[in-house]
């Protein structure tokens, strides 16, 4: 450019312009105005397709009641779109000044937003809580795909602002023009819309679509204006590609003479990943020195160019392209097949080059034989990695030969965590972690991977994009089905904790009783009463008003007076007392059985048979001969309504709770197994094995506050199980539970590869 020919025009990353100054002022009023113009005519765009997807969505609704819906939205929407754009464009346009004066306060972030946490039995809570947790993961799902489509361009705004803003920091998340804040101020202009949440999901769908799927223009003709007023007009030569020279080598140049930048590479990645390189060459060297293959059996003659690798490669993938992928009923069959392709990939590729050239090479260069090596390595791992079951191991495997060319390519593809083929790795790695055949049953999450597997062998020439437009499918798969799972999730994790705390109010109400009764031997008619009816209603007390409550006292105060009702009456004054409790005993009595759904028939059936109780206490003669005569004399018994079977046996079952034994009187093997258990975090993956070695993987999603249980998902959401962690240990100990790594594949492999060469290099004195 010209104006990188006079210095007086650049400003580079030394020279911080004050954003008071009046040179720094201009450029971000230019980004003001650039952004101010585009959004204003991205959203009216927007908004003129919100009518007419509407309208389709409400002739094609499944009943009246739907239909109503979107007509009430079109209706909403058509009367409030001038407030909502006001809105939008007035909160964008307040970040940006706040921008240029240096005063940030961000819209409210999706991710902080509370969502409200239902009281027990409250329906309309339970929706609010689930509209929001919907509004929030398709704003948060909406933000992370287009920080990542557009991180290029996105990383070269950030990197230009900073300089006219001072220095300071310019992230992702704070540009005031980038994906996060415009999506959070438009979900705040939204809550002018009183829309069902239906009609604004297909609003936010519609925002991402017409919006952020435009933000590349924008980005493009700020970093344009910034360039042409001479700030970093040579970016693209100052950051680290992710392409790598390598890779323009090899492909002819073509990424470099693109112009593009590159998302830019965390400062500790390219630290570590330096000191990983050397290790290896270090290691490569050493192995190098004492050949596998004496050299006098190497023939000599020219070595292959890095053209003729891909060129032997690209024939090998084609052919490995039209093998049949392998099916998750056979792991173990297909597993052998391809164990044999990975460890003779490398003879297969020298027989291939002497194919294309006439005479096989006697060697290949060291950085190629090395990066072959590795690459070799790196997917005996995979077969070996039990963090990936079986049917996903063969399926990965087959991602070999595309993968040697990447490396073949791009040299940088070991060293760098943020590399488009390496990042496609590790998610597929990580999806697959979470599959079982019980958990995948309509065998959507296969066949996403093994479909990537196929594009990648079918379309893969030297093309490294494949990479990213592959990651950002499998990234929507797994947002789709993430978002399915963490409603489930949540809905099992409710469930859980409302049966925890109808059963800790039931051990509470039990204990009580237990603790009151003591030593006393009642009445079969009064210990029937306590340990079932008014069991139960002490429970529904407990949940409804807590054990702090009045009612909770009076509850516990009866249960007081009815077991001392049951005391002998052999004086006066022992009659006199007993008297004076039985007006109360029977207002409590009608007022609780009422709350646990005692018919009313039943209420008197009850009290006439305490009334021939206590008559016989009182030394009255019996109404009529049917009545009890005796303490001992145990009437029929009353029905217990169904509403309240489940906890009605609350008192009689407290003794059979399994206790957990003392830590001196666990196992060593299992007391190893706890301290893991303890430190497990949610989120975490297990593999549990049940008979004939059925497996399922499960995922970690909640540790209960009142018992401390675990509480397992499988990857739809839906409950795998739950265990005390003394429970859990157990399992572990037996092998039928074991944790699953939570770092990437790359990472694993790239340790165990480090290990075994390093392993190799202790013993070279010995015979190959």
């Amino acid at each position: 450019m010209k104006e990188a020919n006079d210095s007086s025009n650049v400003v580079n990353l030394g020279q911080r312009l004050d954003p008071s100054s009046g040179r720094g002022g201009d450029l971000l009023n230019a980004v003001r105005n650039i952004s101010s113009r585009r959004l204003q005519q991205y959203i009216g765009n927007m908004f003129e397709h919100v009518d007419d997807a509407l309208f389709d969505l409400a002739e094609k609704a499944e009943n009246n009641a739907a239909q109503m819906h979107y007509f009430d939205g079109m209706r909403e929407v058509r009367k409030r779109r001038p407030i909502v754009e006001r809105a939008f464009l007035a909160l964008v346009s307040r970040e940006l000044n706040d921008f240029a004066s240096g005063n940030h306060s961000p819209v409210a972030s999706p991710t902080t937003n509370s969502v409200p946490t239902p009281a027990p039995g409250s329906v309309e809570l339970s929706l609010v809580a689930d509209n929001e947790l919907e509004e929030s993961l398709a704003i948060t799902s909406m933000i992370g795909k287009n920080e990542s489509r557009l991180s290029r361009d996105l990383f070269a705004v950030n990197q230009r602002l900073s300089v006219i803003c001072g220095g300071t920091r310019i992230e992702d998340a704070t540009n005031p023009i980038g994906p996060a804040l415009l999506a959070q101020a438009f979900r705040q202009a939204m809550r002018e819309l009183n829309a069902d949440m239906r009609v604004k999901l297909i609003i936010y769908k519609l925002f991402d679509r017409y919006v952020m799927s435009a933000l590349e223009e924008l980005y493009q003709e700020v970093n344009a204006e910034l360039m042409r007023a001479g700030v970093l007009p040579q970016l693209r030569h100052e950051v680290v590609r992710s392409g790598g020279a390598g890779a323009g080598a090899a492909a002819g140049g073509t990424a470099a003479a693109s112009g593009e930048i590159p998302q830019p590479l965390p400062a500790d990645d390219s630290e570590a990943s330096a000191e990983l390189l050397q290790t290896l060459r270090t290691l490569f060297s050493a192995r190098r020195a004492h050949p596998n293959v004496p050299l006098s059996a190497m023939t000599a003659g020219p070595l292959p160019t890095a053209n003729e690798l891909i060129g032997a490669l690209s024939v090998l993938q084609s052919q490995a392209a039209m093998l049949p992928m392998p099916q998750p009923a056979a792991p173990h069959v297909s597993s052998v097949d391809i164990a044999e392709q990975v460890l003779h990939l490398k003879e297969q590729l020298m027989s291939q080059l002497g194919s294309l050239r006439g005479q096989r090479p006697g060697q290949i260069a060291t950085i190629d034989e090395d990066t072959i090596d590795l690459v070799g390595m790196l997917f005996e791992f995979i077969l070996e990695d039990r963090n990936l079951p079986p049917q996903m191991q063969v399926l990965l495997a087959r991602l070999q030969i595309p993968y040697l060319k990447a490396a073949i390519l791009d040299r940088k593809l070991f060293a760098h965590r943020q590399h488009p083929a390496r990042r496609l790795l590790d998610g597929l790695a990580d999806a697959a972690k979470s599959w079982s055949e019980e958990s995948d049953r309509d065998g959507r999450l296969h066949d996403t991977i093994k479909a990537i597997v196929e594009r990648l062998l079918q379309e893969f020439d030297d093309d490294m994009t494949i990479f990213d437009r592959l990651s950002a499918e499998l990234q929507q798969f797994q947002e789709s089905n993430r978002r399915r799972a963490e409603l489930a999730e949540q809905r099992v994790a409710e469930s859980t904790r409302g049966r925890e705390k109808l059963e800790q109010a039931r051990r509470r109400a039990a204990r009580e009783i237990l603790n009151r009764i003591g030593d006393h031997v009642l009445p079969p008619l009064i210990h029937g009463v306590l340990s079932r009816a008014w069991a139960n209603y002490l429970v529904l007390t407990i949940l409804r008003k807590g054990e702090d409550s009045n009612d909770f006292r009076e509850a516990l105060r009866f249960v007081d007076a009815f077991i001392a009702s049951t005391k002998p009456t052999r004086t006066p004054e022992a009659k006199r007392d007993l008297r004076q409790l039985l007006p109360g005993i029977e207002r409590a009595l009608r007022k609780g059985l009422a709350n646990v759904a005692f018919q009313d028939a039943d209420i008197e059936r009850l009290l006439a048979q305490l009334h021939a109780y206590y008559r016989h206490q009182l030394g009255e003669a019996p109404s009529t001969p049917a009545q009890p005569q005796t303490a001992e004399a145990a009437p029929a018994p009353l029905p217990i309504p169904e509403s309240i079977q489940p906890i009605a046996e609350s008192v009689d079952d407290l003794d059979d709770v399994a206790t957990e034994p003392a830590e001196d009187a666990i196992a060593p093997d299992v007391r190893e197994q706890l301290e893991q258990v303890k430190v497990l975090k949610p989120g975490i993956w297990l593999e549990f094995i049940g008979q004939d070695d059925h497996f399922e993987r499960a995922k970690l999603s909640w540790i209960s506050p009142m018992s401390g249980r675990y509480l397992f998902v499988n990857r739809r959401g839906l409950k795998v199980g739950d265990y005390s962690p003394y429970e859990l240990a157990m399992v572990m100990a037996e092998g039928r539970a074991r944790i699953l790594a939570s770092n990437a594949l790359f990472d694993r492999a790239m340790d165990a590869i480090v290990d075994r060469l390093s392993h190799e290099e202790v013993r070279p004195g010995e015979s190959p």
